[in-house]
């Protein structure tokens, strides 16, 4: 049998052929994404392109993206253009699909610190400090103020005005927007971990500040406390209370003497981060903690 013989034509033709199909070569821009699309959404996005050595996201709300397979949080509702631009070599192809996040049915704020993000939601049953609340932040009035007042084991506050480019060791805790807002006292609000109430002064009617706010954070509760509690106050918890005090703790001397209008859905570790600041012998943090606070809609 004779041995096979190469044609050194042919070999030049093939090798020629096959540096055409790779110069030809084009990258494939392709994803799809899950996640429930109700603001605030977290999206992650499958990257199932094909050819490509780099990836960019431009995720339409001013957020960009090298990672090959983002998650995104879309914090507010509209309609966004996502584009994922793959690049092989110096050639660039992008694709654009439309990301609809709709609104959320309840109403929520995002509170922004250094230490972490809150979720919060405000109650439709205390309408006066929801609608209070929402015009503050929409203005832009909260934000670079300080959580000017902050003791571990029970809370942490801010709204003061006056916190503002606060110097070092100023006395805070007196500001405010200059009116009040009526008590709105809700048997089914009440002062568990996260819960959002407003602060005040020493008045008969017990109206809340109109700007000033604290989180609670509390402490563990048992069967026997809320009992004491209950018989002290002349309340009575219904079942779903008694379970969330025994599962997140709080402050239930509070209930009935401070209107509790949101709660903390998302970030309660955030709390506690913020909680174990250092702090002055009046509670203000010996380093400034600001918040941004923002309506999600």
């Amino acid at each position: 049998m004779s041995a096979v013989t190469c044609n050194p034509g042919i070999m030049r033709f093939v090798g020629l052929a096959l540096l055409a199909v790779s110069s030809c070569a084009r990258p494939i821009p392709r994803f799809t994404w899950t996640g429930e699309p109700t603001a605030p959404a977290r999206i992650q996005f499958d990257n199932q392109s094909e050819k490509a050595e780099t990836f960019s996201w431009d995720f339409g709300d001013g957020n960009l993206s090298t990672d090959t397979l983002p998650a995104h949080r879309f914090v507010l509702s509209g309609r966004y253009p996502v584009s994922l631009s793959v690049r092989l070599k110096n050639k660039t192809r992008t694709l654009t699909q439309m990301i609809d996040i709709k609104a959320p049915e309840k109403c929520l704020v995002e509170i922004e610190t250094e230490f972490g993000t809150m979720l919060a939601e405000l109650y439709n049953d205390t309408p006066l400090h929801q609608e209070n609340f929402l015009k503050l932040a929409q203005e832009g009035f909260f934000n670079d103020l300080l959580f000017h007042r902050v003791i571990d084991g029970f809370m942490i506050q801010g709204g003061d005005p006056d916190s503002k480019n606060a110097k070092p060791g100023q006395s805070l805790g007196m500001g405010g927007p200059g009116y009040t807002v009526p008590a709105e006292f809700v048997a089914e609000r009440i002062h568990v971990k996260g819960a959002l109430a407003a602060a005040r002064t020493q008045n008969p009617e017990k109206r809340s500040s109109g700007s000033q706010f604290y989180i609670v954070q509390g402490s563990p509760l048992t069967p026997e406390q809320l009992d004491m509690m209950e018989a002290r106050k002349g309340i009575r918890y219904g079942m779903p209370q008694r379970e969330a005090y025994l599962q997140l703790g709080g402050t239930p001397f509070l209930d009935g003497e401070y209107t509790v209008f949101g709660q903390v859905v998302e970030g309660l570790e955030v709390i506690d981060r913020i909680t174990a600041a250092e702090t002055d012998p009046r509670d203000r943090p010996v380093s400034d903690i600001k918040m941004k606070i923002r309506v999600i809609q």
